[in-house]
């Protein structure tokens, strides 16, 4: 079997005080620095260092490790091995409340994990498209997190786009015209339901609705940051709400083009036992397709969330 090529890490600690006391977020202060990370680029994401994810957290660490997602949106951990399904749930236990995915079933032990595989054979990847997940719920998860249990050689990192810079970089009279639009979500959407075929044809939810639609602001003002993102997708946001989709899609295309540009996104490369946890309030995601002919195994977990406001 071929050697799996493990890039360099990079080493160092980031300081997130200056970040949060420049943004105004003087209430996470208390516990923001405490923990060592690297930062992976300038639009977001951290690897968080030192922390054994097989234990309980004390609740210092569990504080600044919410901190650390409130500012980066996207959280890494590097684990010498995969967590156990207890572990795994254990941790998640800490920042929300699991719910079940309505699509696949969880693990028969743990019905709030469900497995995201692609295997050697197929040519599609689960959520394979830009997306923030489960937006078609009325109350989208705050929060997912992945976790991998075996990577291909090579390929399958996961890419993370930062939805305040990309409401931020908008013009002002693009702000003010999305200021009173809202989307429609909907699991109907090709760009995304694709993706699940191969996972429902073998690990389907019974008696779930075939379709779930919901409507969002298309800017969401995040419920602990305060801070405003586009809250739209490729995968799941349909047309606005009182328009049809014929006049919604010359500007959903810009938005969704311009919310994935380079200089909003970072990518993180997976190991076996890598976790990433997303703020899925203000960052969308991406798996790259790219490992035909390997398999790729990860479990994950989603936090209930509230109504977008």
């Amino acid at each position: 079997m071929a050697s799996r090529l493990i890039r360099p890490r990079r080493t160092g600690l980031g300081c997130i005080r200056p970040f949060l006391v420049n943004h105004g977020y003087a209430r996470h202060l208390a516990t923001a620095s405490d923990l060592p990370i690297t930062r992976l680029s300038g639009a977001g994401g951290a690897l968080i260092h030192n922390v054994d994810l097989t234990s309980p957290l004390p609740p210092q660490t569990t504080a600044s490790i919410r901190s650390t997602l409130l500012t980066h949106g996207v959280i890494f951990f590097r684990q010498p091995a995969p967590l156990s399904p207890d572990s795994f749930l254990n941790f998640a236990n800490h920042f929300g409340t699991p719910q079940q995915y309505p699509f696949v079933r969880g693990l028969d032990t743990h019905r709030e994990i469900i497995r995201v595989r692609k295997l050697e054979h197929e040519t599609t990847n689960f959520g394979g498209v830009w997306h923030a997940d489960t937006t078609y719920l009325a109350e989208p998860p705050m929060g997912t997190i992945l976790m991998a249990e075996q990577v291909p050689t090579y390929g399958g990192d996961t890419l993370f786009a930062n939805q305040y810079l990309a409401y931020e970089a908008l013009s002002d009279g693009l702000k003010a015209t999305l200021a009173g639009l809202k989307g429609v979500s909907t699991s109907s959407k090709a760009d995304a339901s694709k993706t699940r075929e191969d996972r429902i044809a073998d690990s389907g939810t019974k008696g779930a609705p075939d379709v779930f639609e919901a409507v969002h602001p298309v800017v969401r003002t995040h419920p602990e940051t305060g801070r405003k993102a586009l809250y739209v997708n490729v995968a799941h946001t349909a047309r606005f709400e009182g328009w049809t989709e014929k006049e919604s899609e010359g500007l959903l295309r810009f938005l969704h083009e311009h919310q994935v540009r380079p200089e909003f996104t970072c990518r993180f490369v997976w190991e076996p036992g890598s976790i990433a946890f997303w703020d899925n309030r203000a960052v969308l995601h991406n798996p790259i397709n790219d490992y035909h002919g390997f398999r790729r195994d990860m479990l994950r977990i989603t936090l209930k969330g509230d109504v977008p406001r």
